[in-house]
């Protein structure tokens, strides 16, 4: 039973489809399997409640299956930051009452539990507490997701010397290449393998490259699982 958290150098660099990239890959395995997303903001209003898109690829991707509450407990309408979302809907966001679900998720014994925070390592989640507490109070290895495109490298050094500043384990990171045309990309990922890598000390599970249209099952094909579980015990 191993559970992480996913998080990432910026908003929209690729968390979700790498955490149902893992997901799908520890499926193919014959793993049981479920995520969680704590706080989303940037939900729809449906019938059955406010739902995320990046919840329910998450949910797509549990086995056994999960109900929507349980994968994402805080669900906020407006897309923005969640801390501001929460103060407009009289939430008092914090990370007691995101823990308890988390908690109550990898009680469930799956065999890989992949939790996936929102936005970067240190978005607010109220005037004192940030997403990294969390993870912090969960005592959670990491997996940071490095957005790539121009200015990434500088991201993935501050924000990998952040999560190890505040003591929690990268158990790797995954580049997720982000523009069909970067310039230099070959360079660009080479400087990420040695400041993360050999540097940094994490090992990489993975580079993604643009996908028109991602989903987890082409994803899951090019993740290292066996890298990760590797690091993870």
């Amino acid at each position: 039973m191993q559970a992480l958290f996913v998080t990432g150098t910026d908003t929209e660099v690729g968390k979700t489809f790498i955490t149902a990239g893992l997901m799908a890959a520890a499926r193919r395995r014959g793993l049981s399997v479920v995520g969680g997303k704590p706080v989303a903001s940037g939900c729809d209003q449906t019938r059955e409640g406010l739902r995320n898109s990046d919840a329910t690829t998450i949910l797509a991707e549990c086995s056994p299956a999960l109900d929507y509450d349980s994968v994402n407990p805080v669900a906020l309408a407006p897309a923005i930051a969640p801390h501001i979302a929460a103060r407009e809907a009289g939430i008092a966001l914090g990370v007691s009452m995101l823990a308890e679900p988390m908690r109550a998720l990898i009680a469930r014994g799956a065999d890989l539990t992949v939790i996936e925070g929102a936005g970067g390592w240190r978005v607010p989640l109220n005037e004192r507490e940030s997403i990294s507490d969390l993870v912090i109070e969960l005592d959670l290895p990491v997996v940071l997701v490095v957005g790539v495109r121009l200015g990434a490298i500088n991201h993935a050094r501050l924000t990998l010397e952040a999560i190890q500043r505040d003591g929690v384990r990268v158990a790797g990171w995954v580049a997720n290449i982000l523009e069909p045309d970067t310039p230099r990309m070959e360079e660009n990922l080479d400087a990420l393998a040695h400041w993360l890598g050999e540097h940094g000390g994490a090992p990489c599970l993975g580079v993604v490259p643009w996908l028109e249209t991602p989903d987890a099952e082409t994803t899951a094909d090019l993740l290292d699982l066996d890298a990760l579980l590797g690091s993870l015990s």
